[in-house]
């Protein structure tokens, strides 16, 4: 009987790797645009008009940004935006002192939360900023998060 299952799986991981590689399977979600350019912006606002064709947002009071005080370990602070807002295209995620600004952006399907939750990694003590895309405009709220020195509260 194991015999049986071991040779079923076989056939089938088999038929599955044919049709991936003939190109009869495409993975459409990880093909999906991204904006590479405001991922290589070295500014925010270089990153904000590849975002959203402005390099202004509006401060909205309806963005809350759930972040640490103290970021123990800069490789992985975990950042959870929620926004109350209608029609949200867009959430990005700035950190406005790294090299690259942008650590993180995500496009949202019509009807979706404004709610992302992400590890980001941190060059040092910054600003990060969420901008929300939502109607045609950018708007954005903003939090410090403290960076230590391995750890040490320094």
């Amino acid at each position: 009987m194991k015999r049986r299952l071991f040779l079923k799986g076989t056939l089938a991981g088999g038929a599955i790797a044919v049709a991936a590689s003939a190109g009869l399977l495409i993975p459409r979600t990880v093909m999906a645009a991204w904006p590479k350019s405001a991922f290589e912006a070295k500014n925010i606002k270089d990153a904000l008009n590849a975002i959203g064709g402005t390099s202004t947002a509006t401060s909205s009071g309806k963005i809350k940004i759930n972040a640490p005080e103290i970021a123990e370990v800069s490789a992985e602070v975990r950042i959870t935006v929620d926004a109350d807002m209608d029609n949200i295209d867009s959430i990005s995620i700035i950190v406005e002192k790294n090299p690259s600004p942008l650590a993180a952006h995500f496009e949202l399907g019509s009807g979706a939360l404004g709610y992302v939750s992400t590890r980001v990694k941190m060059a040092k003590t910054s600003n990060v900023m969420a901008v929300i895309k939502a109607g045609g405009k950018l708007y954005s709220a903003k939090k410090e998060v403290k960076v230590t020195v391995g750890g040490c509260g320094g």
